[in-house]
Parts: structure tokens; sequence; C-alpha cells
């Protein structure tokens, strides 16, 4: 029978939890016929892809589950597209692909909710899950797209400007039944084949973050609608695949690659003048919070040296190519 699902998992030296994930879809496969699951491993090397292909040896995943190795960590997006790639322009495409995190665990019955919330709209392309903390606690999942709004309250953190300007927050909160989003968490996304077809493979010019944000919005300028489907419940393990958004780790630096792609989806969607417009708001905003964190005494739980960085890596620093 023809392919239904193709489940793509990137590896980058987690085997571990990349391991637990696939005993997750051991269980949860069971109910979903004719799917398999592509692990790619970016190039680890530090034995990882070994590690990966003797658990799906040892376990019996052969049938469901391929590693599939690279030579070089071209990023998440890199990553997806050497399995998406042969997979859309093969004969045996199917209709649904689920991108999901090597640091996820499926609860049961998350990817029939997700099938089955495609079957029933079939003008929207992308469907994300709730992601949630071990113990069951919402995270954030569903957001609005990035602006210079969103850009001014995140930094300004005043409650009262946070309030008028709501509609244009990076996250529209927590819902128990299913919305229309601008974009969900690639940590688990599922995709329809046809929005592909649409728009093309994931930017590879991204190296990490920021590519899901991409391909959403450049999904809705083809008039495909990205939704969340709580239904789908899928436990996150925030951060520990690339111990950037890990919320237990201080005094951490975000690493260049985070700026680069922040200001790669800025230049390349709105043009160099709303960059240059975001990128001086953000900087205001983030002086305006120092020195009123200083007045009120509270504590600096940024990432370190945020300002310096995010000076350096901005689009007057470091112009406006892509």
């Amino acid at each position: 029978m023809p392919l239904q699902l193709a489940v793509v998992i990137v590896n980058y030296r987690t085997p571990a939890l990349t391991i637990g994930g696939l005993e997750s879809l051991a269980r949860e496969l069971k109910s979903v016929p004719n799917a398999r699951v592509f692990v790619v491993d970016n190039g680890s090397g530090d034995g990882s892809a070994q590690q990966i292909a003797q658990a799906i040896e040892k376990n019996g995943w052969s049938e469901w589950a391929r590693l599939v190795p690279q030579e070089r960590n071209g990023g998440f997006a890199c990553g997806n597209n050497a399995v998406l790639r042969p997979l859309m322009e093969g004969p045996d495409k199917p209709p649904y692909v689920l991108l999901l995190n090597p640091d996820t665990i499926v609860r049961p019955g998350a990817i029939p909710a997700l099938i089955d919330f495609m079957a029933q709209h079939p003008e929207v392309g992308i469907v994300g899950s709730r992601l949630e903390d071990p113990d069951g606690t919402p995270q954030n999942s569903a957001f609005r797209f990035h602006t210079l709004m969103s850009e001014l309250d995140t930094q300004l953190r005043l409650g009262i400007f946070s309030r008028f300007i709501a509609r244009w927050s990076k996250s529209p909160g927590f819902s128990d039944s299913a919305l229309q989003t601008d974009w969900v968490a690639g940590a688990s996304m599922l995709i329809r084949a046809e929005v592909f077809d649409s728009i093309g493979l994931l930017d590879e010019g991204y190296f990490l973050y920021f590519e899901e944000v991409d391909f959403c919005l450049r999904a809705l300028r083809t008039g495909w609608t990205c939704w969340y489907e709580p239904r789908s419940r899928v436990v996150h393990l925030v951060g520990q695949a690339t111990g950037v958004t890990n919320p237990k780790s201080t005094g951490r630096r975000l690493p260049t690659y985070w700026f680069d792609s922040r200001r790669r989806y800025f230049v390349k969607n709105h043009g160099w003048l709303y960059a240059s417009a975001v990128d001086l708001v953000w900087l205001i905003a983030h002086l305006l919070w120092q020195l009123r964190r200083r007045i009120q005494g509270k504590p600096d739980r940024g990432p370190v040296d945020w300002l310096r960085d995010q000076a350096r890596n901005s689009v007057f620093a470091k112009g406006f190519r892509l």
C-alpha cells in the first residue's frame, strides 16, 4: 500500500533523546497504518548514527524506521530537506509529512488527531500539536508572526503596553480547542504534501530557528492556513536538543546563527527598511528595559550579552545580504 505518512526527525548528537522519541512512536504508529519514520543524523560524528541504527535493529523497528546519515551538519532545514526532497519528487509521495523534534515524546493519539484534523479541513496546510512538559503543563505552541510591534513588546516588557498591543503579541495564549494561528512550533508540525508543491522545501538559508516561521508565512501567502490542534499532545523537552532555549539554563549566550536567522527572516520577508526599523526599535526598547530594571532592582534573566550581540548582528552591522 502507498505511504500515508512520513515522519522526519533530525538528530545532532542527541541519540538518547532520539531513541526515546522512537520508543513513543513505536506505540503510536500502531494506530497509523503505512507510516514511515526517517531519522536524519546531521553529521554528528560522535557515534549517534551507530547508536540509533543499533536501536532500530535491536527493537525491531526496521519495518517503519530508517536512518538517513549525512556527512555534515547543514542545520534543521537542510537535514529535513535531505528526506523531503526525494519524497516530494518520488513516486511514493505521502499526503502528509510530520516534522518532529528529537527531544519529543509523542502521547497516545497525538498523530491520528493531526491527521484527522487535516482530513476534516482540506483548506488547512499546516497543523501543530499542543506541546507540554512531562507533567502535562502546556507550553506556548501557537504564535503570531514576528513583527516590529512584537519585537517592541518583547523587549519593553511593560504590562500596560503589552495589553494595549495584545493583538500583535507573539503568542495568542493557551487554548483547549483548535484555533487558526500564524505559525506553530516546528517541534511537531504536520504538513500537507500540496504545501511543498506550492512553495517548495524549507529554506536552507536558515541554519536553526525561524525556518518554521518563514515556512508558515510562505504557505499563508499562497493561501494555505496554519492551525493549532490541542487534541494532539506531545511532550517537548524544551531546548535539550540544542541547549539554546532550555528555560532551566542560565548564563548562556545566544549563538550567532540565532541572530543570523532572525535577520534573514526580517530582511527576506519584509525588506531592508522594515528590518532596519525592527532592529532600531529592539535596541531602544531593550535599553529602556535595562534602565527600568536597574531602577526597580529587577534581575536580568535574558541571555548573556544580549544587547551587545544584537548590536553586532543587526542589519546595521551585518548589512542586508541574505
